[in-house]
């Protein structure tokens, strides 16, 4: 008789071997595993659907005669290795050895930690927990630690899950370099908020307000416009669309003119206010067919002067002149925003994007009148809008300058201030050999061309450790990674909500939270 271990090792070999993404119908299970529980509501044989642990087996055990052997029929009754229990097991072990590999990434390395909290389907607090830092091998990690249920959002029932959560882990607060959360005054509060506990403990735990929350926050007033009714807003903008087809205004097509509505924007959805605005510009005579319908038919008095007054204050030139310029601005901010929520990003990248969205907005700024003035007088004169005579308003000239270089990187003296930053890594001896260090290393970078065309200090650090030139840069390198360590958004702790929100659905709003 073969144990279970043996049966199971048997049966991951086979997998292991052959699930590759080439590999015939593996596609196919992979796309009937997504958004899928690990174990069906109904696994007897007569089910459709046993789940996907069971389903998986069965497509294996049809293909390999050695899984057949071992599973199902072949073995003994109560020695199935399929019931609910061990699925659970399974799906345990799987997460131990998951996190247990996180650990041994990280090592005696320095970490940061990006946290936020949301409900699940459930209605239940959920605070989640990823790490952010550099590997052996140079490369920045961003990795999910877990996530725990908080009875409320208070700081200190916030601050007792974190240090659960790296206490189970062996991972300790002393070992933090930085933290990032979003505005919150329970997260990032300057006397009680959980940024405030942690610098208690640890004054070196640098707080980095997520950069994609900051540049949101910036253009959040953009979307703050009454919401039109939905109904009436589609009858009439597809009765535009019509018209113009008719009148050969607009060509058809495959896919062209769907069904579209206004987004309701939010403050922390990030990019949502982008296509509220290419929305309200593609709708706008819908918008104003739908208030003129509202001001004449309405019921109510007050919504028939409410629906008047907003079409009087739509039909003007300066709502024109400001939906086209707010349209101008979140064009550039939005690439900017959906960038720095990448996982990879580092301190100098985050600011070489906010420089670089800074200078796109500056050309905006000093270049951008004349195209943006003749889209507003184009779209106005299109819909009957009196423009006025530009003559009689008094333009001011003189703008700020924005130098050419506003970023130059590894700035020496930039970097000796950093270090000062960190007195535990940096000893009063260390900060003076600082200085020479980066000189040579300055000078190895500009020399060798293995530094060449080098996009990133993640680049640098991974190309330090395949060089060995680490080795006779350990103070550069230090600094390197401390620097990468420093959370730049908490892009990673939404998309784990995302996963959450998959896995713990409406059928299985009660599963536990291991």
């Amino acid at each position: 008789m073969i144990f279970q271990e043996d049966r199971w090792r048997m049966i991951i070999d086979v997998f292991e071997k052959n699930a590759s993404p080439n590999f015939i119908g593996w596609n196919t299970v992979q796309k009937r595993m997504r958004r899928l529980s690990f174990h069906g509501h109904n696994e007897s044989k007569e089910s459709l659907n046993r789940g996907n642990l069971i389903e998986l087996l069965n497509w294996y055990a049809a293909r390999y005669k050695e899984i057949k052997e071992v599973l199902f029929s072949s073995a003994p009754g109560n020695d199935q290795m399929t019931s609910p229990t061990i699925q659970k097991d399974l799906v345990n072990c799987c997460a131990v050895e998951t996190t247990r590999a996180i650990i041994n990434e990280i090592g005696d390395s320095l970490f940061s930690i990006l946290v936020d909290e949301a409900r699940d389907n459930s209605m239940k607090e959920q605070m989640t927990v990823v790490l952010r830092f550099v590997d052996k091998s140079g490369r920045v990690k961003e990795r999910f630690l877990g996530m725990s249920h908080v009875t409320d959002t208070c700081t200190q029932s916030l601050k007792d899950a974190i240090d659960a959560i790296l206490s189970t882990h062996v991972l300790s607060i002393s070992s933090l370099s930085g933290q990032s959360y979003d505005e919150a005054s329970n997260m990032s509060g300057e006397f009680n908020g959980l940024k405030a506990l942690i610098l208690r403990e640890n004054l070196h735990a640098m707080y980095v307000h997520c950069f994609t929350y900051q540049l949101q926050l910036a253009i959040v007033y953009v979307g703050r416009r009454n919401c039109m009714r939905v109904d009436a807003l589609r009858t009439s903008y597809q009765a535009n669309i019509l018209e113009k087809l008719n009148t050969r205004e607009l060509t058809g097509g495959s896919g062209q003119f769907q069904e579209m509505s206004l987004a309701r924007p939010g403050d922390t959805r990030w990019g949502s206010h982008l296509l509220k605005v290419t929305r309200f510009i593609n709708m706008f005579n819908a918008i104003i067919d739908v208030l003129e319908n509202i001001s004449e038919d309405g019921v109510h008095s007050d919504k028939k002067s409410s629906a008047l007054r907003q079409m009087n204050n739509i039909e003007d030139f300066e709502f024109v002149f400001i939906l086209y310029f707010m349209f101008e601005i979140l064009a550039i901010t939005d690439d900017h925003s959906q960038a720095l929520q990448k996982k990879d990003q580092d301190i100098q990248n985050a600011i070489s994007l906010l420089n670089l969205c800074k200078c796109a907005l500056q050309n905006l700024r000093k270049n951008g009148w004349d195209t943006l003035f003749s889209s507003v007088t184009e779209f106005c004169v299109d819909r009957h809008i009196l423009v006025p005579n530009m003559e009689d308003i008094v333009v001011v000239k003189g703008q700020l300058g924005v130098p050419r270089d506003s970023f130059v990187a590894f700035d020496k003296d930039k970097l000796l201030h950093l270090a000062q930053f960190y007195p535990l890594d940096f000893n009063s001896e260390e900060l003076l050999l600082l200085r020479p260090q980066l000189d040579k290393f300055l000078l190895l970078v500009r020399m060798d061309e293995a530094f060449f065309n080098l996009s990133s200090i993640s680049c640098v650090t991974q190309k330090l450790i395949e060089t060995r030139s680490f080795c006779y840069f350990p103070l550069v390198y230090r600094l390197l990674t401390l620097a990468l360590t420093l959370p730049m958004a908490i892009t990673s702790v939404e998309r784990v909500f995302s996963a959450m929100n998959l896995i713990k659905s409406d059928l299985r709003n009660k599963m536990g939270y291991d």
